[in-house]
């Protein structure tokens, strides 16, 4: 059975918490992990490994950052298939559907491998009399992403790939349901050279997140998951001075209209409703057509 540990300083760790959580594979039924979860002391070190190398990695250029994510680009389409089975063990979605975001993930990525372009700064004379504006794009530091069980591989890479490029460091708290994934994606940025503790992975519960939020290295915390949840983590994570983005439920309506292409219809409320198990962020939850005719037809 597979053990699930940490990933700080650029190595896999236990931790000096004591806590385990059992990992299952959704189709089966079957335990198929032990996950390690975080203690205060092993949020600690995660965090600190960050912030030890964060001088370090902000001065180096941003051209240099980029290269890392250009070949971290490249390990991930040469590692398609086996991340997509990870993903697949753990979450459960079907092979095709965790190949598509893995694509999804690699959009963001490949944004990112631009960051020298996106990073230059302005420069205005006489803004006023005798006076020049300039503006500068500048990293802010530790910051940390707590991302979800639905998208393990997406939404960690909505965030990490441009707090990276931009100069920041990063302490990713993914989801303990599908935990492996995260500690994949690190075994990679290292193989494209990303320096030790640049990126770390702390897998926990409630005890970690709250670490996250209070610690004062923590500039910025970016969040994806339900809506008290993220209510939470912006009211604590705002509380403590952190820059925070937090992305609650996303859910919609489908409205169908009487003239509406009943059969196109059908084909899209399923693949909505039902695509990833009805986990998609935007997945229709609810379906609204206009007039008892419509409605009937649709059924």
């Amino acid at each position: 059975m597979q053990e699930i540990k940490h990933f700080i300083n650029g190595s896999q760790t236990a931790g000096t918490g004591s806590a385990r959580l059992p990992v299952m594979n959704p189709a089966t039924g079957e335990q198929t992990g032990t996950l390690h979860l975080a203690d205060l002391a092993t949020a600690e070190a995660a965090i600190a490994a960050a912030a030890a190398v964060f001088p370090d990695w902000s001065a180096t250029p941003p051209h240099v950052r980029a290269r890392v994510l250009f070949r971290f680009r490249d390990l991930v389409e040469r590692h398609t298939d086996e991340l997509a089975a990870i993903i697949t063990a753990e979450h459960g979605k079907v092979l095709s559907d965790a190949k598509g975001e893995l694509t999804r993930g690699l959009e963001v990525v490949e944004f990112a491998c631009g960051i020298p372009q996106m990073l230059k700064g302005d420069y205005s004379e006489q803004v006023g009399r005798g006076v020049d504006a300039i503006s500068l794009r500048q990293p802010l530091g530790v910051v940390a992403g707590i991302t979800p069980f639905n998208f393990p591989a997406m939404v960690p890479m909505w965030m990490f790939p441009v707090a990276l490029a931009c100069g920041n460091t990063f302490v990713l708290k993914p989801s303990e349901r599908d935990p492996s994934l995260a500690n994949k994606i690190a075994e990679l940025l290292k193989e494209a050279g990303l320096p030790d503790g640049v990126f770390n992975v702390l897998h926990g519960d409630k005890l970690a997140v709250d670490a996250l939020l209070d610690d004062p290295r923590i500039e910025a915390i970016s969040f994806v998951g339900s809506t008290p949840i993220a209510e939470y983590v912006y009211q604590r994570g705002t509380a403590g001075g952190k820059r925070v983005q937090a992305l609650g439920g996303a859910k919609n309506h489908m409205i169908i209209m009487p003239d509406a292409d009943l059969d196109q219809a059908a084909d899209a409320l399923m693949g909505a409703a039902y695509g990833s198990a009805g986990e998609r962020c935007m997945a229709i939850s609810v379906a609204v057509p206009v007039g008892q005719k419509t409605a009937d037809a649709l059924i």
